[in-house]
Order: C-alpha cells, then sequence, then structure tokens
C-alpha cells in the first residue's frame, strides 16, 4: 500500500512539474533548410551557399521563444564561378583575410529574444563569428513548418576587414562593401 502511495505521488509530482514546463525545443531539418549568401564589390558580386550544421527553435506552445544554430563555415560554396576562378575564391573566403574557417570552422546565432506579430517574429540574437560576438536583429517570417528571413551582416563587427573602404585607403574598384547577406530559409 504505502508503495502504491509513494508512486503515485511521484507520478503526480512528475506530471507537475511538465504542466509548468511549457517550454519545447523544435529541431530544424539540416538536409531541408538553405542558406544562400551574396556579397557585393564595386565591379560585381559573387553569391553562394553555406550549410546549417545544426539548429533549433524553442517554443512556448506554438511561439518562438529563442533558438540557436550552428553553420558550418567550412561548406562555403560559390555558385556564381566556375573553374579555378570558383576554388580560388572560395579558398580566398576560407582563408584568414575573410573566415578562417581553419581556425574557426563554425559560426553560430542563438536567439535572445522573438516578439511575434502576425507570422511574423522581430528576433533579436547574438551572432558569432571569427570567436567575436555582435547583437544583430532580423525579421522572421513563419509560413506552415517554414521560417524565412534575409539577414544582413556587417562583417567589420566580427574582425572580417579584407578589401573593406571603411579601412583600407586607394582600393578604388578592388573595394568589398562591408555589408553582406544570408537568404536563410529552415524547415522544422
Amino acid at each position: 500500500m504505502k508503495t502504491t502511495i509513494k508512486s503515485i505521488l511521484i507520478l503526480a509530482v512528475g506530471v507537475a512539474a511538465v504542466s509548468f514546463t511549457s517550454e519545447i525545443v523544435e529541431k530544424v531539418s539540416v538536409k531541408s533548410s538553405s542558406i544562400s549568401w551574396e556579397g557585393k564589390k564595386v565591379t560585381g558580386k559573387h553569391e553562394g551557399t553555406i550549410q546549417l550544421k545544426d539548429g533549433f527553435f524553442q517554443m512556448e506552445g506554438d511561439a518562438i521563444t529563442g533558438g540557436e544554430f550552428v553553420i558550418d563555415m567550412s561548406s562555403i560554396n560559390v555558385t556564381d564561378l566556375e573553374g579555378d576562378s570558383k576554388g580560388q575564391l572560395e579558398g580566398h573566403l576560407k582563408s584568414d583575410d575573410f573566415f578562417g574557417v581553419e581556425k574557426f570552422p563554425s559560426a553560430k546565432l542563438v536567439i535572445t529574444k522573438a516578439v511575434k506579430k502576425g507570422n511574423t517574429y522581430a528576433v533579436t540574437g547574438d551572432l558569432t563569428i571569427k570567436d567575436t560576438t555582435a547583437p544583430v536583429t532580423f525579421d522572421l517570417v513563419k509560413a506552415g513548418n517554414t521560417l524565412s528571413t534575409l539577414l544582413t551582416i556587417d562583417r567589420t563587427k566580427y574582425g572580417v576587414r579584407y578589401g573593406s573602404g571603411s579601412f583600407f585607403d586607394n582600393l578604388g574598384d578592388k573595394a568589398i562593401y562591408d555589408d553582406f547577406t544570408l537568404d536563410i530559409k529552415l524547415t522544422l
């Protein structure tokens, strides 16, 4: 009898604890998600992709409350060039001039706040690139199981200053703009 009462009490405490903890973790499908990038320079632009390594949203009911995403920096891929030019640009982007992927193989975004307005969230987070963290804000649109955003990043905030007219004089048409964009589509 005492064992039965003890078991019922333990079960009741467990159920009560679960009912007060309504936050859940919703994993993102790495295979179904995509990240495209675009960087511009005075004389044109380049485009490519980069792979999501892992990611999840923290949810309370159907509302996003947080999340964390890891990007595989070694997966930088150039899609607007072919052959030697493609390989050279990919190598340069992975070098210490840009993202130093040998030393910094991952970048990370941590969502610290998400305010829902209809199907759009005003998101605040911390983005870490090359071991440097800076705040970012962006709108995240949810449509069914897909969430998307166009995130603009100032690379110089993360120590990526190669070819930046903000830091180097007399670059002329060799200048590379500080901002680059990530077109992100995440699937739950």
